[in-house]
């Protein structure tokens, strides 16, 4: 019984309102004819965001929107997380502190992949009958 009175009152005080996050600063969205574009925001607790664009560039299969920016927010651990990206043609590249990166490749596998390149097999004519 203590139990289920226990977790009750866990749910009940999970359950009161909670008191929204104030917008500190706020550009609204600035959209321009060409197609140029830029916005930011940053709350009390933190969170910062901001990017601009443009739907100007041209790709394989049409216009594509290229932007950059960054944001920024405050993880459970603790940690302030920033990323600064880019996203265009070529995709959504984000770089970051927090981010994993890549290991050198080892220098045995670096000349190895460099052979490969310089010495590309033959290919075998198929004979057709």
């Amino acid at each position: 019984m203590i139990k289920i009175a226990v977790l009750a009152l866990a749910a009940v005080a999970y359950a009161q309102e909670q008191r929204p996050i104030a917008i500190l600063r706020q550009a609204h969205p600035d959209i321009h004819p060409e197609g140029h574009y830029s916005h930011s925001f940053e709350t009390e607790n933190g969170i910062y965001q901001q990017e601009q664009g443009s739907a100007s560039v041209r790709g394989e299969t049409g216009n594509v929107v290229a932007s950059q920016g960054s944001y920024q927010y405050t993880a459970p651990d603790g940690q302030v997380i920033q990323v600064q990206y880019t996203a265009d043609q070529n995709g959504f590249q984000a770089q970051g502190d927090h981010l994993p990166k890549a290991h050198p490749i080892p220098e045995a596998i670096a000349r190895a992949l460099e052979y490969i390149r310089t010495h590309p097999q033959p290919v075998e004519e198929q004979r057709r009958f």
